[in-house]
């Protein structure tokens, strides 16, 4: 069998203004991300950790901020693309596992619901997609609510 493993990890700051994206979905709060896309920050994470176990590059690389046609773009349309391209490449997503660090919003109420989205995004079972909610216990940016963070770890087997 020919595995690979791949590790993301992104960050996005909170912005007046704008709706908040985590894992594919509309989270119900009173801020948003800021970012030149939608500025989901779980999808950016698993992007990179599934570019990285492909060893093809990472999500800056690929969708750059300083392209005017990834700007505003929903996050799930480029994991789609990511999804492609490595279909095209001979890779099958096995599983993927993620962890959102923040303060706000509580995320446990919409894991199942990203599980899901993100499954049908990668075209795997909804068993094979983990989503977890962490706080940093009030410290750091994220614990001033400053921000989210993601991390997320990719499993990758070659289609023979």
């Amino acid at each position: 069998m020919n595995l690979r493993v791949g590790s993301g990890f992104d960050v996005h700051k909170f912005e007046e203004g704008r709706d908040l994206f985590l894992g594919g979905i509309l989270i119900e709060n009173h801020i948003g991300l800021a970012g030149h896309s939608d500025a989901d920050v779980l999808i950016h994470a698993i992007i990179d950790a599934l570019l990285g176990a492909a060893a093809i590059g990472d999500i800056g690389e690929l969708f750059p901020d300083t392209d005017n046609a990834f700007k505003n773009i929903r996050s799930t349309i480029l994991l789609e693309k990511v999804v492609s391209e490595l279909s095209s490449r001979g890779w099958q997503i096995v599983n993927v596992d993620s962890t959102v660090i923040c303060e706000t919003p509580k995320i446990s109420k919409y894991k199942l619901q990203m599980r899901e989205k993100l499954a049908e995004i990668m075209r795997i079972p909804a068993d094979c997609v983990m989503v977890k909610g962490k706080t940093t216990e009030k410290l750091g940016f994220t614990g001033r609510k400053e921000g989210i963070a993601a991390m997320s770890t990719a499993l990758l087997e070659k289609k023979s």
